[in-house]
């Protein structure tokens, strides 16, 4: 993300304190938290160990009436979460995030059958709707000239606390011989010391809607929580932006993509189960998490930094990259070797992460401050309401139900159709790009 641009005058901060000064310790104590709140070995290894002796629970009952319920409850409690984050002002929901957690790894620990695992992904769900807390607190307690600093802060926090939990995760299973039921105390041990730093955030006095804060905060906090998701958004005051581009058009093609990679990487263990089961042969699930997290930020920044015009060539990039992951989907899908699957799911998560932050640059670079907000909120909500419908028509026992295989064709078919989707839009944008040259290249002739 870009910080503020030259000129701008610096903002005194929102929360307690007033000043710049006041920023280090808030920071520091929300990367604290957004760091243990994500150091959770146990969570690459969570289809084990319901499909394990710890709970015993059938493929049936984890992949078709256990899981799908995370997703109807992330968009039942969306919306009210985001206003309730806003009238509390942060901190109190930044607590029930992590109220949510401990319950949920709680009931992990000691719940049985399928109707409690049922109500633990209810909070679980609670639990990944109030990250808009966590994403949006420490921009009503610092300046605005310090957005760009501290949002660094708190994105690594997560990384790197999900990298370690996941490395930990899979050194503690491969090499000491840990069983997943310690893995789980574990993550509910970094969960309550995350619960814990949380009491000692200052209350913020503003807020975006019902506290008076301006739209420029709006828009920054919008950005990153459109970060959490893989995405480097910038500001560049050098971008020229394409004439004639539909901001909102864009955006439920964005979202479609998103829906099908969070069913992808919800049902992986699930498929890599099913190729190799847990419970005959060491698994390495912890290290493939860790390994495509790591390489998927360093193709991210990198792609940051490549001078190309995006604004003609950018949907085309885009085509390309969701036939690969097409491609990588199905590869995972059909070969059924257990490395195999490893190496494409790597592969798609740097692809996807590639694509995501190309989608997003393009739609920011065309945006408004003050329409940012907006349509990345949208975008959001729609790629969660067509999670929600591939969810109860593919997987939910009441809808098709599918097997875990047949799943991942149809997530393969999707991202296959969105790339021809973007390879027609993209040829379209270049042919108009081309067309409007000629023309002024035409008026300039006649005007000579």
């Amino acid at each position: 993300m870009a910080g503020p641009r030259g000129g701008r005058p610096a903002r005194r901060s929102a929360g307690a304190g007033g000043g710049g000064c006041c920023w280090a310790l808030p920071t520091a104590l929300l990367c604290a938290y957004g760091f243990f709140c994500s150091v959770r070995p146990s969570e690459p290894f969570l289809t084990p160990y319901l499909l394990g002796l710890h709970k015993n629970l059938s493929e049936t009952q984890v992949f078709n009436e256990i899981y799908p319920v995370w997703t109807y409850s992330y968009l039942a409690l969306l919306f009210p979460v985001f206003l309730a984050t806003d009238y509390l002002r942060y901190k109190p929901v930044v607590l029930l995030q992590g109220l949510s957690l401990i319950i949920t790894w709680f009931m992990l620990l000691y719940a049985q059958g399928l109707r409690a695992f049922q109500f633990l992904e209810f909070f679980y769900g609670m639990g990944t709707a109030t990250d808009i807390a966590y994403y949006s607190y420490i921009y009503s307690v610092v300046d605005v000239n310090l957005y760009q600093k501290v949002t660094s802060y708190c994105r690594s926090a997560t990384l790197v606390g999900y990298t370690v939990g996941s490395v930990s995760g899979q050194v503690l299973v491969s090499v000491a011989g840990w069983s997943l039921f310690s893995l789980n105390v574990i993550s509910l041990t970094s969960i309550s010391i995350a619960f814990g730093s949380a009491w000692f955030l200052p209350m913020p006095q503003k807020s975006l809607f019902f506290h008076h804060v301006s739209s420029q905060q709006l828009s920054w906090e919008m950005k990153v929580m459109d970060c959490k998701n893989g995405s480097a958004v910038q500001d560049h005051t050098d971008v020229q932006r394409a004439p004639g581009w539909e901001d909102e058009a864009k955006v439920p093609l964005n979202g479609e993509g998103r829906s099908a990679e969070k069913q992808v990487i919800n049902y992986a263990q699930g498929l890599w189960e099913m190729v190799m089961p847990s419970h005959s042969t060491k698994i390495y699930n912890g290290a493939v998490e860790a390994v495509s997290t790591l390489l998927g930020a360093v193709a991210v920044f990198v792609v940051g930094h490549i001078k190309t015009s995006w604004a003609m060539w950018g949907e085309v990039a885009l085509a390309l990259f969701s036939f690969l992951i097409a491609a990588a989907v199905y590869i995972m899908d059909t070969v059924r070797n257990i490395w195999v699957c490893y190496a494409s799911y790597v592969v798609f998560r740097i692809i996807y992460m590639l694509l995501i932050t190309i989608a997003t640059f393009q739609i920011a670079t065309n945006l408004s401050v003050e329409r940012y907000a907006l349509v990345f909120g949208v975008n959001t909500f729609i790629a969660l309401a067509l999670q929600t419908l591939l969810t109860l028509i593919v997987v939910d026992a009441s809808g098709l139900g599918l097997d875990i295989f047949t799943q991942f064709l149809i997530y393969a078919s999707y991202f296959a159709a969105i790339s021809l989707v973007f390879l027609g839009s993209g040829i379209y944008s270049i042919m108009r790009a081309y067309r409007r040259q000629e023309q002024m290249h035409s008026r300039s002739s006649e005007n000579q």
